[in-house]
């Protein structure tokens, strides 16, 4: 099938508006200043998240996406473009990977192109893929106008979906997150993520901030689609104001008050064997503090890793911890956990541990979805690498999410560090927890972007699942977030010091919760249907000449 000339709006016109000539010398650039163009409009599109939390930059980036889109007359320069945009997208996004490797620089300091350039190269290929079959639709079908964005915003936000689930999934940096941090309004507008889930959201923020690309078309009715992307962003945030202000704030569980620790223990210092000792007395001069306000701890949370190795064969160590606790207190903390004693050490897992008062392991939970080249190495007899966290062996894979049922507390779903950001896939679907227990160590990321948006993407696991969230992360952020996202306490990065919080009941199922991202799919098809409805009025409504 030939190609089609061109998709511009405006061709064989004189744009009479700054709208027009903005999307007119878009559309037209060629070579390098097009793919540049795109590069830079996706590091712009970036600062929408946390902690930059430039939301409306969302509107600038994606409308001169759409006009760089509208000048590809080929199919390799159309995924170019995608593949450029999404390139300073990820790398704007995923700088702060880089980080992880000056904890031990002098070791994997040949690993930093790859962190830096490789693994955004490698996820713009999914940029790239859902801009050529939204050109290869476009081409095909003849759209213009408003179904060229709808098609766009389909394909780019199946493209999300697709990144978060090919291999082991990276659902990091999606469009709706830009509404995760401190711009105003935006708690309002994450409560839509009850209903249809953070792809849902990031659809809904697609196709509104890339409607008023219109506004650079000569033919068609270009003030309508800006009116329909107002109506779509108002329409989200009233139902969020509504939802805030009709939902009680949520009771608190009785006699259930929890110390969360924030060691801030320097990540080179962790890896020390010979620190060990004053870490780990570290931890317990923070537990054993009393209490500031209200009533002594009943539960201890400490974060991922912190607690000493092997926390499992190590019985001094557990009366250690169980010295702080409470008659029919517990302890949840982060070891790493091996093989039941006294067999010998053949497989490691990155656990977390609960201890009694008596210094009895009362239940623990198994990390079941490690990181790459940080917990395993994939291919290990293939690629010549260590992983890069402390250690040759590589851990072993937990069986998956499950819901704890501990004496005194009520149901709990543990996530260990990146397990949290994995929408649909926080709590066991047929043993509904009452709270979410999130065990992170973000001190390989420094103060860089990535803690920030860590914390918030656990913010959203809160809304979608209705369920308070406590997080606990070596050097922060670490904090109570109840069932609607809103952050009852918090810590900062680098903080060293301890938050006695309450916990507080949940919510009753959210219809994500039950339906997974059932209306995510289901919306797909119906914009793809909205596009071709408009393209035919669009063509019936254009006359002969």
């Amino acid at each position: 099938m030939p190609e089609r000339a061109s998709t511009l709006e405006f061709r064989g016109a004189i744009p009479v508006a700054p709208a027009q000539l903005a999307a007119l010398r878009l559309a037209e650039l060629q070579g390098l200043r097009r793919y540049g163009a795109a590069f830079l409009l996706g590091v712009l599109a970036a600062a929408a998240l946390p902690p930059v939390d430039m939301t409306p930059v969302l509107v600038l980036s994606f409308v001169g996406f759409v006009w760089l889109f509208d000048g590809a007359q080929r199919s390799r320069e159309a995924f170019g473009i995608g593949w450029c945009f999404g390139l300073g997208f990820f790398v704007a996004g995923f700088y702060w990977l880089t980080a992880a490797l000056f904890v031990d620089i002098a070791r994997f300091w040949w690993l930093t192109p790859f962190a830096l350039l490789g693994v955004p190269a490698g996820l713009a290929i999914f940029t790239g893929g859902a801009v050529l079959a939204a050109h290869l639709t476009c081409r095909w079908l003849g759209w213009r106008g408003v179904s060229r964005i709808l098609a766009l915003s389909v394909f780019w936000c199946g493209a999300e979906w697709l990144r978060g689930h090919v291999l082991t999934g990276l659902p990091w940096n999606l469009v709706g997150y830009a509404w995760s941090g401190a711009f105003p309004g935006s708690l309002a507008m994450l409560q839509v993520t009850s209903l249809v889930g953070i792809y849902g959201l990031s659809l809904l923020t697609m196709t509104a901030v890339s409607l008023p690309a219109t506004l650079g078309d000569l033919a068609g009715r270009r003030w309508p689609p800006l009116a329909t992307s107002a109506a779509l962003l108002v329409a989200c945030f009233a139902f969020g104001w509504l939802r805030l202000d009709a939902t009680a704030t949520p009771a608190m569980q009785p006699g259930v008050r929890i110390r969360i620790v924030q060691p801030s223990i320097p990540q080179t210092l962790k890896n020390d064997p010979a620190e060990r000792l004053t870490s780990f007395r570290r931890l317990l001069a923070l537990s054993s503090e009393p209490a500031e306000t209200g009533a002594p701890f009943d539960v201890l949370v400490w974060p991922e890793a912190n607690a000493p190795p092997f926390l499992d064969r190590d019985g001094g160590a557990r009366m250690a911890i169980a010295g702080l606790l409470p008659t029919n207190g517990l302890a949840l903390v982060g070891s790493d956990r091996s093989d039941p004693p006294p067999g010998p050490l053949q497989h490691f897992w990155n656990s977390m541990i609960a201890i009694d008062h008596a210094g009895i392991i009362q239940g623990y939970y198994d990390k079941a979805h490690l990181v790459p080249f940080g917990e395993y190495v994939p291919l290990r007899g293939v690629l010549p690498m260590d992983k890069i966290t402390p250690g040759t062996t590589d851990f072993s894979f937990g069986p998956g999410v499950r819901t704890l049922h501990l004496p005194g507390l009520p149901p709990v779903s543990p996530l260990i560090c990146f397990e949290v950001i994995f929408p649909g896939a926080v709590i066991d679907p047929v043993d509904r927890p009452q709270w979410l227990l999130a065990l992170s160590n973000d001190a390989w990321y420094g103060i860089t972007s990535g803690p920030f948006q860590h914390f918030s993407i656990a913010r959203v696991r809160a809304i979608e699942e209705g369920l308070p969230v406590v997080r606990a992360a070596n050097n922060g952020i670490s904090g109570l977030i109840d069932p609607l996202g809103r952050v009852v306490q918090r810590m900062g990065l680098d903080v060293v010091g301890f938050l006695d919080v309450p916990l507080p009941r949940t919510l009753p199922p959210t219809l994500y919760e039950q339906a997974g991202d059932a209306f995510f799919f289901a919306a797909l098809p119906l914009l793809l249907g909205l596009g071709w409805v408009f393209s035919s009025l669009r063509r019936k409504s254009v006359k002969p000449s």
